[in-house]
C-alpha cells in the first residue's frame, strides 16, 4: 500500500514542480520574444530632429490614411515628473525628457514645421534631478549629467523649460545648482492652468500607473 501512494505523491509532487515551472519559463521566454520584436521596430525608427535616445524615435507607418495640418500653430504643454529610482538610470537620457523629444519628432514627422511649434516644459517633483548642473549632479549622483545635451537642444529650438518653486522649496533645490535655461515659477499648478488656458494642450509624462 505504501508504495503506490508513494508514486502517487511523486507524480503530484512532479505536475505542481512543472506546473510551477512553465509559467516562469513561458513569462522568459515572451519577454525574449518581445525584446527580439522591440528591436527590430526600433531598427527602423527615425530622429527628424530630436536625436539623443532611442525612446525618441518616430516608427514609420505606411497608407496613413489621417493626418494633421502642418499649417496650423501646435502649442504643446509638457508636464513632466518621471524619474526613475534606479541607480543605472541615473546615467541615462531621463525618459521624461526623452518622451518629451519622441511628440516633438512625431510633430516634425507628421509634416509640421519646427516654426509652427510652441513648447513649454514644466517640471516638478524629483525629475527637477534633470535640471542640475552638471557639477550639482556629479555631487549627488556620483555621475555626469546625461540629460544636458538634450536640455541644450530643447533650448536652441526655443523650448521654454520651467522648474516648480513649490517643489525646489520642498526637495531642498537650490536655483543656483541648476542650469540657466531653466525659468523658476512660482508652482507648476499654475503654470498648468495658464499655459492651457492660452491654448497649449498638456501631455502628462509620469510613472504608468
Amino acid at each position: 500500500m505504501r508504495k503506490p501512494f508513494f508514486i502517487t505523491s511523486f507524480l503530484l509532487l512532479s505536475f505542481f514542480s512543472i506546473a510551477q515551472v512553465s509559467p516562469i519559463d513561458s513569462v522568459a521566454e515572451k519577454q525574449k520574444k518581445d525584446s527580439i520584436r522591440m528591436e527590430k521596430i526600433f531598427a527602423t525608427a527615425t530622429y527628424p530632429l530630436i536625436k539623443n535616445s532611442k525612446w525618441s524615435g518616430v516608427i514609420p507607418v505606411n497608407d496613413i490614411q489621417e493626418n494633421i495640418d502642418p499649417f496650423m500653430q501646435y502649442k504643446l504643454l509638457m508636464e513632466v515628473v518621471l524619474w526613475s529610482r534606479d541607480s543605472a538610470a541615473k546615467k541615462e537620457i531621463n525618459g521624461g525628457l526623452a518622451e518629451v523629444g519622441r511628440l516633438i519628432n512625431l510633430h516634425i514627422a507628421a509634416g509640421v514645421p519646427i516654426e509652427n511649434i510652441q513648447v513649454a516644459i514644466i517640471i516638478h517633483g524629483p525629475a527637477l534631478n534633470v535640471l542640475l548642473s552638471n557639477e550639482a549632479y556629479q555631487k549627488k549622483f556620483k555621475t555626469n549629467n546625461p540629460n544636458l545635451d538634450i536640455l541644450k537642444q530643447f533650448s536652441a529650438l526655443g523650448v521654454k523649460m520651467m522648474a516648480c518653486g513649490q517643489a525646489m522649496a520642498y526637495f531642498n533645490y537650490d536655483r543656483k545648482d541648476m542650469i540657466p535655461e531653466v525659468k523658476t515659477t512660482l508652482s507648476a499648478k499654475v503654470i498648468l492652468s495658464s499655459y492651457q488656458l492660452k491654448g497649449y494642450v498638456l501631455y502628462k509624462i509620469e510613472d504608468e500607473k
